[in-house]
């Protein structure tokens, strides 16, 4: 009685569990086209974060000239701008603006690194529910001397293990090349941001 009632659960799962594979597909295509964008972007980024500092300090009248000669992303300057055009504020209220600004910029870095490593972490898993749950009717299939059944149970099990193991690989990947990145520009972008408080603080 348990046992039927075992095997129509797994054999309703099996349409989902496919499904859900070929999301995981199409997702880990859609961030190898991300990640390509974003390195086509970075590519020629080679700022040298010293250089961008002495530079604000001499030009500490328009910090944000520098800015935009820096070399940054364009997101990445359009935060600083956010900051530098609060001029009217308090120092400590623009310090309190700036960690905020951060706050957010890395939340946005930390979500495209928590979907790809989601996938790491469950790619697998339902690779092996794929695997696992068609060769139930596939040992039933041999039983019975139903090869083709057999055979096709077979080819789902091998494709779901494959895809699985693809995405997971794929998504480890990204996730450590964007996690690198991501690092660098947290910092270099903190670096950058104090002293820019600090050359308008002083004018």
């Amino acid at each position: 009685m348990l046992g039927s009632i075992l095997r129509r659960i797994s054999a309703v799962l099996e349409q989902p569990v496919l499904l859900v594979l070929v999301i995981m597909v199409v997702f880990t295509l859609y961030t190898i086209g991300g990640l390509i964008g974003e390195w086509l972007e970075r590519r020629y980024l080679n700022i040298k974060v010293p250089k961008v500092l002495d530079a604000i300090k001499k030009n500490n009248k328009e910090p944000m000239a520098v800015i935009y000669k820096s070399g940054l992303l364009k997101k990445q300057k359009e935060l600083l701008y956010e900051v530098s055009v609060h001029k009217e504020l308090s120092p400590e209220i623009r310090e309190t603006l700036a960690l905020r600004l951060l706050d957010e910029y890395k939340s946005k870095l930390d979500m495209r690194v928590k979907l790809s490593d989601l996938i790491t972490k469950l790619a697998p898993a339902f690779g092996l529910m794929g695997t696992l749950i068609p060769l139930g009717p596939g040992i039933i299939a041999l039983s019975s001397g139903d090869t083709q059944t057999l055979s096709q149970s077979l080819l789902i099990a091998f494709d779901t293990t494959i895809v699985g193991l693809l995405c997971a690989t794929v998504n480890t990947v990204i996730t450590t090349i964007r996690k690198k990145w991501y690092a660098n520009d947290m910092s270099m972008m903190s670096t950058i941001m104090e002293s820019l408080l600090e050359a308008e603080n002083n004018l």
